[in-house]
């Protein structure tokens, strides 16, 4: 029982350093820190998905906060944190991984609103899948499909913001996925997934995925602002062709390169001395 009373109290007074922009306080990052601990320990799924609650009571506290957008938590290293350059997006990601279920995915894009504005939060959640996600489709953020960011870039077309995001799927064990994606707003302040951007072979996708075996390293990142490259998969030996858990880097590289408004696929690029 006094556990349970010292935390509620470490909690409710961390939620209060949040509310009033003190982000940058011991208690919170600290708090935190032993949550995101707790979560990697070996604990059953029903102990998990409460810390993870906890967890996500003290991030969408932090989302609401006015210094969200100047704030980062450098001590945790579990804890995706990226903004966009123009700095009218911040997206948090995390995992959770479990041992009986599907793990999940948890994500909070938070939208800069007008300065006599709150900032516009949207929390989303996906689970792990066997399956790859379309590349046909729009995804969304109900059925969002579940991925980590780690960067993104900022571009307009027609008076419209679209952000491009690189992110990384970890839900089948076979296979890795890496993500080129797309999302915007509608009017009506929907968040939306896709967006038929990427041309290769003739077709037009609404996002880009990379599958290769989850044993292989696979690099995938903007090499500037108009040039998103990566690793060249090919499958190990001819037999596995179109089996990607056997698929791996050959030390070449593609890109996409945005080229009048659309993202054309490039093969056998070189990067060497490139900026």
């Amino acid at each position: 029982m006094r556990r349970i009373t010292l935390f509620l109290f470490i909690f409710t007074f961390s939620m209060s350093l949040i509310i009033n922009g003190q982000t940058d306080t011991i208690p919170v990052s600290k708090t935190l820190e032993k949550l995101s601990v707790r979560l990697l320990a070996d604990k059953s799924d029903h102990e998990k998905l409460i810390i993870n609650d906890s967890v996500r009571m003290f991030i969408e506290a932090y989302a609401c906060s006015d210094t969200v957008f100047n704030h980062r938590f450098d001590n945790l290293r579990y804890l995706g944190q990226i903004t966009s350059p123009d700095s009218l997006i911040k997206i948090i990601t995390w995992n959770l991984i479990l041992r009986e279920n599907p793990g999940r995915y948890y994500c909070y894009f938070i939208r800069r609103s007008d300065q006599d504005k709150k900032n516009i939060i949207y929390k989303l959640a996906g689970s792990y899948r066997d399956e790859t996600l379309k590349t046909d489709t729009t995804y969304s953020g109900t059925g969002w499909y579940g991925a980590l960011y780690y960067d993104l870039r900022t571009f307009r077309e027609e008076g419209t913001h679209y952000w491009v995001l690189l992110g990384i799927d970890y839900g089948n064990q076979l296979v890795t996925r890496k993500i080129i994606d797309v999302v915007s707003f509608t009017p009506e302040g929907d968040i939306v997934f896709g967006k038929h951007w990427f041309t290769r072979d003739n077709e037009i996708k609404q996002r880009v995925v990379l599958e290769y075996g989850s044993e292989a390293v696979a690099s995938l990142r903007f090499l500037n602002d108009t040039t998103i490259v990566f690793d060249h998969l090919v499958p190990i030996s001819p037999q596995y062709r179109n089996n990607h858990q056997y698929y791996a880097p050959d030390y070449s590289y593609d890109a996409y390169i945005l080229e009048n408004g659309l993202w054309r696929f490039i093969s056998n690029i070189d990067v060497r001395n490139k900026e």
